[in-house]
């Protein structure tokens, strides 16, 4: 039994029973299988590549499922994981970490350019670098803060809670009775939290960061960090670290903890889904007898339009109007920078009825479906539901017996609401590059064809917008010595 996304072009196969020590590794742990989807069928070779990383730019792994490897490349591939890997354990930085505290204030000092805690001994290897000072034990707790994001949008997408959503996602834990919060890819949360329940915090929780960014080891110990891959379920630092995040979950009999995610965007649903049930496996030994039908409470934090995809894995979830937003996103905060709404949603096990969304922010409790919406997210007696999924006022087309967006309107050419510039063309043909019925653009086999032909056209004209500007140089030189020479005559 397998699970293959059915999505044009290139789709992750999850084989059931399959273990991730089987796949070959690259630097970011064990790889993913993956099949070409052609016209709705799986075509051709399947391959391993990266689990991480969409970019070949970015880890240019690639191995056929069936293809043989020689002893020599295994060991060449193990040299260069080895090398493209952390050279400091989490044991390392812990003891660093400690060193760096029993320093003076005026010699705390944080590389910005290695993004590292220096010693007074590894001054001078720095010296050229730009540094901060002074590290204050505020500065240390938040982390989030003092490291730079990897906002690379093809590997790490690492994007912060803002302020708001932060404390939002806290005081919505709190008022649910959760005393331990498993934090996957949530570091700005997790560090909230070791805040708020600090000796002088407001709060009694615990939390676990489980992040694929090694410097969090810099700042959280063992029992607090874990260097994980959300995409393939891969902890670096093998049971050790597994046995950690297995302990947190079943403590007190596995009660009052809850999972927060928060993948990158770009990520591939099967993939994530596939990791938090693994997540999920590894709490279930510790419930009851009397929980056998219960689920690990979780928060998938995931833009508004993968819902059918992650209802499909997940159908006991729900998705909350609240609109996440993030500090470090050109679009995704508020404010007159970002976007008016924000497509970033939480998707959730929990009982939607329980989780009271800020009114000050607009948004209201619809008796009827039982739960908190946006204030433009109006209940359409039709569908007896409150049907917009952006934030704003959604319109029923009873030809479509459905709410659709306010800016559709329905095409009888396509038969279905769309925007009103949508190619009617595409919809009705099927095919735009090829005009066969049978599939889309992205799946014809002619598109790569068509593609080089683009190119050819683009670099036919770019070439001759060269020639065409180096005439008009000429042309412009020629000019210019002419009025040289009627000046100087006279």
């Amino acid at each position: 039994m397998e699970a293959a996304s059915q999505v044009p072009g290139v789709s992750v196969v999850l084989q059931r029973g399959f273990s991730v020590a089987l796949a070959p590794e690259c630097p970011h742990g064990p790889t993913l299988l993956f099949t070409r989807i052609l016209q709705g069928k799986e075509k051709g070779r399947r391959f391993y590549a990266c689990s991480a990383c969409r970019g070949r730019k970015d880890c240019n792994f690639f191995q056929w499922e069936d293809e043989k490897i020689s002893e020599a490349r295994l060991s060449a591939r193990r040299r260069y994981n080895e090398t493209h890997r952390p050279s400091k354990t989490h044991a390392d930085n812990v003891k660093r970490y400690k060193d760096f505290i029993t320093l003076p204030l005026s010699k705390r000092k944080f590389c910005q350019e290695c993004q590292l805690l220096l010693l007074v001994p590894e001054w001078e290897r720095h010296s050229g670098h730009l540094m901060l000072t002074d590290i204050s034990v505020a500065q240390l707790r938040r982390p989030s803060q003092l490291l730079s994001p990897l906002e690379d949008k093809k590997t790490y997408a690492q994007y912060l809670f803002s302020d708001r959503s932060g404390h939002f996602l806290l005081d919505l834990l709190s008022a649910q009775g959760f005393k331990r919060v498993l934090c996957v890819g949530t570091p700005r949360l997790h560090e909230l939290i070791q805040l708020e329940a600090s000796p002088k915090g407001k709060i009694s929780m615990k939390s676990l960061l489980l992040d694929i960014d090694f410097r969090y080891s810099l700042f959280y110990p063992e029992e607090d960090f874990c260097h994980y891959n959300m995409f393939n379920h891969c902890f670096f630092a093998g049971e050790a670290a597994s046995r950690v995040c297995e302990e947190f979950l079943q403590q007190d009999q596995g009660r009052d903890v809850v999972m927060v995610a928060d993948p990158p965007f770009g990520g591939l649903v099967e993939a994530l889904a596939s990791s938090f049930q693994k997540l999920t496996a590894m709490w279930s030994p510790a419930k009851g007898a009397d929980s056998a039908n219960k689920e690990l409470p979780i928060l998938w934090i995931f833009p508004y339009f993968f819902e059918s995809r992650i209802l499909e894995f997940f159908p006991s979830f729900t998705m909350l109007d609240y609109q996440v937003d993030y500090d470090n996103h050109a679009l995704y905060k508020h404010g007159k920078k970002g976007r008016k709404q924000s497509p970033v949603r939480i998707f959730t096990n929990l009982s939607p009825s329980s989780i009271v969304l800020p009114a000050e922010e607009g948004y209201r409790f619809c008796s009827v479906c039982q739960r908190y919406v946006s204030s433009e997210n109006q209940h359409c007696d039709i569908c007896n539901s409150c049907t917009s999924k952006d934030g704003r006022h959604w319109a029923h087309c009873n030809l479509c017996k459905k709410c659709v967006k306010p800016s559709w309107i329905h095409c009888s050419i396509c038969d279905r609401c769309a925007i009103p510039s949508h190619p009617c063309k595409e919809a009705h043909s099927g095919c735009f590059i090829c005009g066969e019925a049978t599939h889309k653009r992205t799946a014809c086999p002619n598109r790569q064809r068509s593609r080089r032909v683009d190119q050819d056209s683009k670099r036919a004209k770019q070439k001759k917008k060269k020639i065409k500007g180096v005439v008009v140089k000429i042309a412009c030189g020629k000019k210019a010595k002419a009025a040289r020479r009627r000046k100087n005559k006279k």
